[in-house]
């Protein structure tokens, strides 16, 4: 017969208010899940762009009659463009030769950096490495 009964006010005042917290902590939740899910589509953009690059500062390097070191300021140069001037001088590469197993002479581009985070209190996080070859040209 007391389970027919309706409950006090004073217990139905115990839920109210409760749908608020749950919405906060799950969307809490959501908003992380996001701002990691762009984070890495801003990684493998951005890593896709200094490889293309790289490549792209090697081949010119390798051109007959240009510097070795051109490719430094090519590849520098097309990462500016593609993304901004502030994550071309994130970078650093080096351009060398090298001589690979067949004996073909190659220009090595290779630039190394951090991508920004989205959270700016935690700065450059995640490492960057690329590497594009190219065969040296005869004069």
């Amino acid at each position: 017969m007391l389970a027919d009964a309706p409950l006090p006010t004073r217990d139905r005042d115990r839920e109210r208010g409760s749908a608020v917290v749950d919405f906060v902590l799950v969307g809490v939740l959501v908003v992380a899940l996001l701002l990691a899910v762009l984070q890495i589509a801003v990684y493998v953009h951005l890593r896709n762009i200094v490889v293309a690059s790289a490549q792209e500062g090697a081949r010119y390097a390798a051109d007959a009659d240009v510097p070795t070191d051109a490719g430094v300021g090519r590849t520098l140069e097309v990462v500016g463009k593609a993304t901004s001037a502030r994550t071309a001088a994130g970078l650093s590469c080096t351009s060398v030769q090298e001589v690979d197993g067949s004996g073909l002479t190659l220009v090595v581009v290779r630039c190394t950096g951090a991508v920004p985070s989205l959270f700016a209190a935690l700065g450059d996080l995640l490492p960057l490495e690329a590497t594009g070859r190219a065969v040296e040209e005869a004069p």
